[in-house]
């Protein structure tokens, strides 16, 4: 399987803009721009891009380790926090933080915690990343 995505870009760093276009058409021609990635800009950036597809990848791997211990959620909620700071070799991702809520009756806390922490080692973009990735979380009843 394979999935791609494009990006155009236009001008120098900080004036120049650009957009970025998925395969499936969800993203197309959004833009993006030095004021969207370090500033407060209407558009997108990759941080926001990249925290996007953590959560999402996140909550699905969560969602069938739930279901290989033979629970099902009514609901899964999961935040992606991406840090960027500069550091002495540029700018860096030092961390991605998740935020997780769930609803799922059946479940106590050791089920929970299981599930959860099997699921942030082993969701495809978990691995991708190299880096450090924190997560805090919260079984709601």
């Amino acid at each position: 399987m394979k999935r791609h995505a494009s990006a155009q870009w236009n001008g120098d760093l900080k004036t120049g803009k650009g957009t970025v276009s998925t395969q499936s058409g969800v993203l197309s021609q959004t833009q993006y721009s030095f004021t969207t990635r370090f500033e407060n800009g209407n558009g997108t950036n990759p941080e926001e891009l990249i925290a996007a597809a953590h959560a999402g990848c996140f909550t699905m791997a969560l969602s069938a380790q739930l279901g290989a211990a033979n629970l099902v959620a009514d609901q899964l909620a999961t935040t992606a926090t991406v840090t960027m700071e500069k550091l002495d070799a540029g700018w860096t991702v030092t961390g991605i933080h998740l935020d997780v809520k769930g609803r799922v009756p059946k479940a106590d806390a050791a089920a929970w915690e299981k599930a959860t922490t099997a699921a942030k080692t082993g969701c495809p973009i978990s691995r991708l990343l190299n880096t450090t990735i924190t997560m805090e979380t919260k079984l709601e009843s």
